[in-house]
């Protein structure tokens, strides 16, 4: 994309669009081919929190023969996409910046590189916090059994286990996103911090509702998840107040640019002091000119008297002998 002083028909939009979802999805592919690689490992970085709680003589199971190989497929598929999600940002960015403004490019920018750390900062809570809590609550339902009845012990399978983690840091990834979202639709006009501020005992319900939805239903990651939500609500609020004191600063600069004409004012009334007195030094200028050329007149005309005086008397002179 070129900036907006040459702009660029639609196909070659398209064209740029397409050369940089091609380098977003070669990333994909060659991060995916890494991670498959390392799969066991990643894979085993993703069961180390419930192993710890269950011990190293316990196992996990699969009952269908091609079970373990789709969920190291898709361990691999989740590996990839957030290790090549900064290139992703990237080529998205580079498609989208040249058509922006300066001002727009420094309100943006910030939010790009935001938006992978608060996803990482989502996974770490829920990886070393939630998590452990959640399955050692899961795991307080197991018991030896006695002569009355049989043991309950957990027998967790292996895709069962990869989905519940990908969820969960999923859910929590993605509603640490909640500043970032906010910001931008205050920067935009669409919210406001008093409309947000006033809104506040909603936003606390949907919150946990929307806790109850992604997480497992159990109290721990409900409200492990509710939590940060609405600590991140809050945030949200001061980032939209400053975004708004911010914008209302520029706003009441560009006023006061345009009603203060004291410096423009100034500078016309030099530059028309400036031409008076130029047209003065020319007026003066051309009456001395025109003086001079009449002095040159006057000393011209004397010489052509005094020269047409002698040719007239000898005229004269020749008259008389002639006549005698």
């Amino acid at each position: 994309m070129q900036s907006h002083d040459k702009q660029m028909p639609i196909m070659e939009h398209l064209i740029e669009l397409r050369n940089r979802l091609t380098w977003a999805v070669l990333a994909l592919f060659i991060t995916f081919a890494v991670c498959y690689y390392f799969v066991e490992d990643i894979y085993g970085f993703l069961v180390r929190p419930l192993a710890n709680e269950m011990g190293p003589d316990r196992r996990m199971i699969y009952t269908a023969l091609t079970e373990v190989f789709f969920t190291y497929v898709k361990v691999s598929f989740f590996a990839a996409c957030f290790v090549s999600a900064p290139v992703f940002l990237g080529q998205l960015w580079a498609f989208v910046a040249p058509g922006l403004y300066k001002n727009e490019r420094s309100a943006f920018l910030p939010f790009l590189f935001a938006t992978p750390v608060l996803f990482l900062m989502g996974g770490a809570l829920v990886y070393y916090f939630i998590m452990p809590l959640a399955w050692k609550f899961f795991l307080s339902f197991e018991h030896a059994g006695d002569g009355s009845g049989l043991a309950i012990q957990l027998e967790a399978k292996v895709g069962e286990y990869l989905s519940l983690v990908m969820k969960l840091i999923f859910a929590f990834g993605l509603c640490f996103q909640l500043p970032v979202l906010l910001t931008l639709m205050a920067r935009a006009g669409i919210v406001t911090a008093d409309g947000l501020a006033r809104r506040r005992k909603y936003a606390v319900v949907i919150a946990f509702v929307f806790a109850a939805i992604l997480t497992p239903p159990d109290l721990i990651s409900q409200v492990g998840l509710g939590i940060p939500i609405i600590i991140l609500y809050e945030i949200s609020i001061v980032m939209a107040r400053i975004s708004e004191r911010k914008k209302r600063q520029a706003a009441e600069d560009e006023d006061d640019d345009e009603d203060d004409p004291s410096e423009d004012e100034t500078s016309e009334n030099a530059q028309e002091g400036a031409d008076d007195s130029v047209d003065e030094q020319a007026a003066a200028a051309a009456s001395y000119d025109d003086g001079q050329e009449s002095l040159t007149d006057m000393s011209s005309a004397k010489p052509s008297s005094q020269i047409a005086g002698p040719s007239q008397r000898d005229d004269g002179e020749d008259d008389f002998n002639n006549a005698r």
